[in-house]
């Protein structure tokens, strides 16, 4: 199944991104280290979001599956950029924050499904991954 998203660069590094299913739009500008506004998220902390929510949407459909409550749950990302080959994304520090009352077996299921979502396992090696979780 492909999914339309739609693209207009509105000029000043600001773009404007839609999403062709529902309409909704978003704004991503370029960030205040690399000369933009950072008056919205960057292309590249579009990625540390993506990575955070495919953890929490890939958690829940299975939480769901198995009737575990999750709801609440959290993730917290950091990017740092490298510049070296060229600049790009170097670390996503990725802290989950998951329901204490979850037991050993919920708590393995969900630790691994974060590990292996669709967007952890898409991206490249230039990228490192910090991931924790915490129980509370």
């Amino acid at each position: 199944m492909s999914v339309p998203i739609d693209l207009v660069y509105e000029g000043d590094l600001h773009c404007r991104l839609t999403h062709g299913p529902s309409g909704i739009a978003i704004a991503t500008d370029a960030p205040r280290d690399n000369r933009g506004k950072g008056a919205a998220f960057s292309p590249t902390d579009l990625v540390g979001a993506a990575l955070g929510s495919c953890m929490l949407t890939t958690m829940g459909l299975v939480a769901r599956d198995r009737g575990w409550d999750i709801d609440g749950s959290s993730v917290h990302v950091e990017k740092e950029m490298g510049s070296t080959p060229r600049r790009h994304i170097a670390k996503l520090t990725v802290s989950v924050g998951l329901p204490e009352a979850l037991g050993p077996e919920a708590r393995e299921v969900l630790e691994n499904t974060a590990r292996t979502c669709p967007v952890a396992t898409s991206l490249g090696d230039l990228i490192a991954v910090d991931l924790s979780f915490a129980y509370a």
